[in-house]
């Protein structure tokens, strides 16, 4: 439709205000990013007849049915990826005067991959694609900004995937430690320990497990309070980490029960580790205040080593099993896969 001011309507924009064509607005192809150093008079004629319209505070300029170019010329417009593509978080974008949006849906002739609305009172210039094509075959200047710019964008867009990547990767290990005792927990254990057991079948080299229990946990809970059960752990966990070598791992298991991780190391050796950490546990100062009575803190460790053939879960019953057997025993003791 053409109004009275003989500026052609865009279809799809039956209610936006249009100001002028290009031609007869202040602006100049060298303060546009895509034209900057092109060759102006002929940018500038091929632009002569676009609109350039009026768009107030939170006025969505963009047709969801039809792939155009949209340019700032004077405030600023904020562009919303659809997230029903799969290819976008929903992540909002600001464009400032002289930049523009919709390169990518003209290039790809699909609309309503994003939406465009204004964040403040903004003039901006409208471009139908086939013109965009028109100007990138008759223009070197404007086909190597656009070169340029769609370049630059992916090379942020991936920068922003690395950092997602590298955030995401951050929560996954957060989510992989125990929030009250710095350990690692059940989910890491479930993820990493089959890797472990695999890597030493393969490799032939050993491979033992302690599991441990707080000796009468409730009972000091009961006596003590959960706040000062809460503190017991955390100086179990204490205990575990500071004996331990950097190839080692400890995990809270679940409740008061923790485990001890030992790569390429045999049962005998695994035992003295155990031992150790039992006497350790044994000397464990768990409350700082010394006007708080001192509790006697111990702990029971059963001790397993893998076997040919065994796999994780096996690996861990029988280290169960040795730890039962050492409560069976008396508590603050070691045991040992199939020895009393």
């Amino acid at each position: 439709m053409m109004l009275r001011t003989g500026i052609a309507r865009p279809p799809g924009l039956d209610n936006v205000k249009l100001l002028s064509t290009f031609a007869a607005s202040p602006y100049r192809t060298a303060d546009i990013d895509l034209f900057r150093d092109a060759e102006e008079a002929k940018v500038a004629a091929l632009l002569a007849a676009c609109p350039v319209m009026l768009a107030v505070a939170g006025e969505t300029v963009s047709d969801p049915q039809r792939a155009r170019l949209h340019i700032v010329l004077r405030g600023a417009l904020s562009v919303a990826s659809d997230t029903r593509t799969g290819l976008s978080d929903g992540s909002v974008s600001k464009v400032l005067p002289g930049e523009s949006v919709g390169e990518q849906s003209v290039l790809d002739d699909q609309a309503g991959l994003q939406t465009v609305t204004a964040l403040v009172e903004s003039e901006v210039l409208l471009v139908e694609a086939e013109l965009v094509w028109r100007l990138i075959d008759e223009s070197n200047g404007v086909a190597r900004n656009l070169l340029r710019l769609l370049s630059f964008r992916i090379r942020a867009a991936n920068a922003q995937l690395r950092r997602r990547q590298k955030l995401g990767e951050f929560y996954r290990q957060l989510s992989m430690v125990d929030g009250l005792t710095g350990l690692q927990n059940r989910a890491w254990l479930n993820d990493v320990l089959p890797s472990l057991v695999t890597a030493a079948h393969e490799s032939q080299r050993p491979f033992s497990l302690i599991m441990i229990d707080i000796d009468h946990f409730k009972r000091f809970n009961d006596t003590h309070g959960h706040l000062q059960g809460d503190q017991a752990l955390r100086m179990a966990a204490h205990v575990l980490s500071g004996a331990l070598r950097p190839s080692d791992f400890a995990v809270r298991y679940g409740g008061e029960e923790m485990m001890v991780l030992l790569p390429e190391t045999a049962e005998t050796v695994a035992s003295g580790v155990a031992q150790r950490l039992c006497e350790r546990m044994r000397q464990a100062v768990v409350f700082e205040d010394m006007r708080l009575p001192l509790p006697h803190m111990t702990a029971s460790f059963g001790v397993a080593s893998l076997r040919p053939e065994q796999d994780e879960r096996a690996l861990i019953a029988a280290a169960d099993a040795a730890l039962y057997r050492a409560k069976e025993g008396g508590r603050d003791r070691v045991a040992l896969d199939g020895k009393a």
